[in-house]
């Protein structure tokens, strides 16, 4: 395993970061018991959750489940203090209205934390994430930004970050960070750090070679702020291990929940296929090239990879040993020169 540091911290992390999020769901308690085991004993020591989780289908049945098959991996192996954990809290949205119906006002940031470490079973997050922004802007899949003067949207960013900082003060949060968020939202928050208020050291978003968006604006910004990129769906739902070009298999997430088709329009079957063509003709597998890339590049905190099978997990750690060769990267630049963001 190959390691680096929660930006402006001491913290050390794998350069993979095992997330959790169909724990629950698609997987049972004992299934992520047997991915937490596994990751563990191949060097990864970063797991990232949420209070929604688990998902697909968000609901208030598994509201929640994720934290808890974690909280109870940690009572059985008493392996916290081996850990890196990052969690989030929902934003407003009608599909989170089963948890609760406000955005990050201090009361619902305290709610949010307090059920978090009770599921949890432990007395700190390492890192705390707002999953998403209270204001209505492009994300989830929205590449434009479409402006509206009525949305009712108040500049909070300030009050935002004392109540985090209170969290932090009393111990139950180490760092703070955002996800799926644009340069805007993390410039305003880093504005108000240099006032004194907390940094947000880390940015959660999608990011892939069918997603790299946030090479535009935003990994600027990083670099110059010292800010670290957590990407997730790296592997766009699956779309990029090539399971889908030949239809639709039985149990993978795209045919069990047909929501998250994000990635399956036709632009990014065209990128992936063209992208399979690379790693066939490299003796690569089409899973490993694509997170070999995620992993390398320099603004990358730590790659965030799922699984539903150990299998799959073992195929997903073992990319971090893959180095592509400057061949492999020109093809790759080549293909998105040629379809850019098929599935932003």
């Amino acid at each position: 395993m190959k390691y680096t540091h929660l930006p402006n911290t001491d913290i050390k992390v794998s350069k993979i970061c095992l997330g959790s999020m169909t724990w629950g769901e698609q997987n049972t308690e004992a299934e992520g018991h047997a991915q937490l085991d596994y990751a563990i004993s191949q060097g990864v020591n970063f797991i990232d959750t949420a209070e929604l989780y688990s998902v697909p289908n968000a609901r208030a049945e598994t509201y929640g489940s994720t934290e808890r098959i974690i909280g109870s991996w940690l009572k059985k192996t008493g392996k916290r203090d081996q850990v890196v954990i990052a969690s989030k809290i929902a934003g407003p949205a009608e599909f989170t209205k089963h948890i609760r119906t406000g955005g990050f006002a201090k009361h619902e940031l305290e709610d949010a934390v307090n059920k978090s470490l009770e599921r949890l079973g432990t007395d700190y997050i390492d890192l705390y994430q707002l999953h998403w922004p209270e204001r209505p802007t492009n994300f989830f899949g929205q590449l434009g930004y479409t402006h509206n003067e009525n949305d009712g949207w108040e500049d909070n960013f300030a009050q935002i970050l004392e109540d985090l900082d209170g969290l932090v003060k009393v111990g139950k949060i180490r760092n703070v960070g955002l996800s799926n968020e644009t340069p805007y939202g993390l410039s305003r928050y880093l504005e108000e750090a240099r006032k004194g208020a907390p940094k947000m050291i880390t940015v959660q978003n999608p990011y892939s070679l069918l997603n790299r968006k946030d090479e535009v604006g935003l990994t600027e910004i990083m670099h110059r702020e010292d800010v670290g990129h957590l990407p997730y769906s790296p592997l766009g739902f699956g779309q990029l291990t090539g399971k889908y070009l030949d239809g639709y298999p039985p149990n993978a997430r795209v045919t069990l929940f047909p929501n998250y088709s994000r990635y399956h329009n036709e632009n990014s079957f065209e990128a992936t296929r063209r992208y399979k063509t690379i790693a066939d003709a490299h003796g690569l597998s089409l899973t490993q090239m694509s997170l070999a890339f995620v992993n390398t590049r320099p603004f990358v905190t730590a790659n965030i990879i799922g699984a539903t099978s150990v299998e799959q997990l073992a195929e997903n750690i073992g990319s971090i040993d893959v180095e592509l060769s400057e061949e492999v990267l020109k093809a790759i630049e080549e293909v998105h020169a040629a379809i850019p963001n098929p599935a932003p």
